[in-house]
């Protein structure tokens, strides 16, 4: 998330902003020479993710010549300092931003569309050009990208008899089977936020419903199922309160035998020399079908700012959009290059990283069918599966009020 992993905080502001009928980003002006420096902005505040983008930041300072002053931010200051950057016109000259969030700053005039700086979207993931494409014009493109995957203990599913499931009906044994001595067979985040739908939405979507209809049959089917999960013990109810660090924090501990959570943190499991993990696609509805995640991950934007700088913040990610540069930060920071053939390689040579590559190819940008409505929508799903796994309104109900909220 990548959250794919961030926490999308919607106030008053971003909603304002979002609203105004926006004027074209400008084009960056024909024959500007690059200037000599930049600021770049972004929110890998993690003591490793912070490292692992210094690295890239310093790999293109090089290559390219062009100095860059980095600020960096905590995740939940992103999208509001960004939104006030956007109407005071003060934003950075290169902008790391998540996904979701593009086309909402995108919407305020902000931005300027890539292939102005010759950057084009051959070679990448659909749903990767989708998520930053506001107005049939590409304004982001991400290097890498993150998911969600199932990742189990293999000592305890071995010693159980429990093969990794593939399907709803196993998962719902599995976890069963696994849930005994105070300890759970599955943790998963179901917080009120951007952070618990993210971890709904590849049940939500796998199961074929729509953000457009929240209250649809295929919805309260799958959040009837995530609720199940609950009511029956097979996971904690402390879900409604755990973000994707505290799952993984139980994941680590041995109180969950599997978690669905994100590629970023394998290196953290790693470090647990008497862990062994195990990581598979997220279970289906039905054998054979495959998981529909939602895609994680930032995308590099230029705002509008001047013709030198704009050029150079152009050349700087056309460098860091280049392969050898998206395999680094990809090996780096756990996440999948957002070329298709680029990730097959990595792939290949990351066999942990594999169920996350596999993935991609029927990953949705979360942004794509509602563009700038997406928070709005997002907010009242995170509201129902609340709803409904802490017992205050029956799937359907919650679905129902949710669609009535979303407005959608």
């Amino acid at each position: 998330m990548s959250v794919a992993r961030r926490a999308l905080m919607l106030t008053a502001g971003a909603v304002l902003l979002a609203a105004c009928s926006p004027s074209p980003a400008p084009t960056a002006p024909a024959g500007a020479q690059p200037a000599g420096s930049i600021t770049e902005l972004d929110y890998y505040a993690d003591e490793q993710g912070s490292a692992a983008w210094q690295k890239i930041l310093d790999t293109c300072a090089g290559q390219t010549g062009i100095k860059i002053e980095r600020q960096k931010v905590p995740t939940n200051q992103m999208l509001p300092k960004v939104l006030q950057g956007a109407s005071s016109k003060t934003l950075p000259d290169l902008l790391f931003t998540d996904n979701p969030t593009l086309q909402q700053v995108a919407a305020t005039g902000a931005l300027t569309p890539l292939d102005g700086y010759g950057i084009t979207t051959d070679g990448y993931y659909e749903s990767i050009v989708k998520a930053g494409t506001y107005q049939d014009k590409v304004y982001g493109v991400a290097p890498g990208v993150n998911g969600l995957a199932l990742i189990y203990n293999k000592d305890l599913l071995a010693a159980a008899g429990v093969q990794p499931p593939k399907t709803w009906d196993e998962l719902k044994a599995a976890a069963a089977e696994l849930t005994k001595d105070g300890k759970y067979g599955l943790a998963f985040s179901a917080i009120p936020s951007e952070e618990g739908t993210w971890q709904f939405l590849p049940f939500f979507w796998s199961n074929g419903a729509e953000l457009s209809q929240l209250d649809s049959a295929q919805s309260v089917k799958a959040l009837q199922f995530v609720t199940d999960l609950v009511n029956s013990g097979s996971a904690s109810k402390s879900v409604v309160t755990w973000n994707q660090n505290d799952v993984a924090d139980q994941f680590v501990a041995g109180n969950a035998a599997m978690m669905v959570n994100g590629s970023w943190n394998l290196a953290r499991l790693d470090e647990q020399k008497s862990l062994h993990y195990g990581v598979v696609p997220i279970p289906v509805p039905q054998a054979g079908a495959k998981p529909v995640v939602a895609l994680g991950g930032e995308v590099g934007a230029v705002p509008v700012t001047s013709g030198p700088t704009q050029q150079a913040a152009g050349k700087v990610l056309s460098c860091i959009l280049s392969e050898p540069t998206m395999l680094e930060w990809s090996k780096a920071h756990a996440y999948i290059p957002s070329k298709t053939a680029t990730a097959a390689k990595f792939g290949a040579e990351q066999p942990a990283m594999q169920a996350f590559v596999d993935e991609v190819g029927t990953a949705r940008s979360r942004t794509a069918e509602l563009g700038e409505k997406y928070p709005k929508v997002s907010q009242a799903l995170a509201d129902a599966v609340q709803a409904a796994l802490t017992g205050k309104l029956p799937a359907d109900q919650a679905l129902k009020a949710a669609q009535q909220a979303s407005g959608s």
